[in-house]
Order: C-alpha cells, then structure tokens, then sequence
C-alpha cells in the first residue's frame, strides 16, 4: 500500500473515531497531528499518550486513555498493513 493509500485510511480511521461526539469532519487539525504522530511512533501506549495530549489540547478535555490505546491499535494496524504491502 502506498503512504498516500495509508493515510487516506488513517484519515478516515480517525474521522470516524469522532471521541466527542461533535461529528466528523471537525477534527481536521488533530487529525493531521495524529497521522503525524502514527508516522513518528510505533509503540502503541506513546502513540496513545500523543493522541490523547493532541486532543486535549484542543479540546481541553482528557479522552480516557483506553479509548486512545484503542483508536492508536488501529492506526498502527493502517500503518503496519501498509508497509508491508510495499
């Protein structure tokens, strides 16, 4: 899968995930922090941590780290799937 195909998904994967109810389509500038940070890390519990801080800066509000372990287990699936296609 080419890194265009895998953040396409991972874009999606997060639209979708929508932690606070507020709709898809409103978290444009956590997403881009987020497939960012899926790129940087590849330990699921930092990745969760970096989601859940990426959030709450903007939200200024803590999504229960659970929520990110899971959301971050998915990503990293996108992620891993995709280069192992390459």
């Amino acid at each position: 899968m080419e890194i265009q195909q895998t953040n396409l998904l991972l874009v999606c994967t997060l639209d979708q995930w929508d932690p606070f109810r507020v709709g898809p389509g409103n978290y444009d500038t956590e997403i881009a922090d987020s497939v960012q940070a899926v790129h940087d890390l590849d330990d699921q519990v930092k990745l969760a941590r970096k989601i859940q801080s990426i959030y709450e800066f903007s939200f200024e509000e803590i999504i229960p780290l659970e929520n990110c372990i899971e959301i971050s287990e998915r990503l990293l699936e996108i992620k891993n799937n995709g280069s192992c296609a390459m």
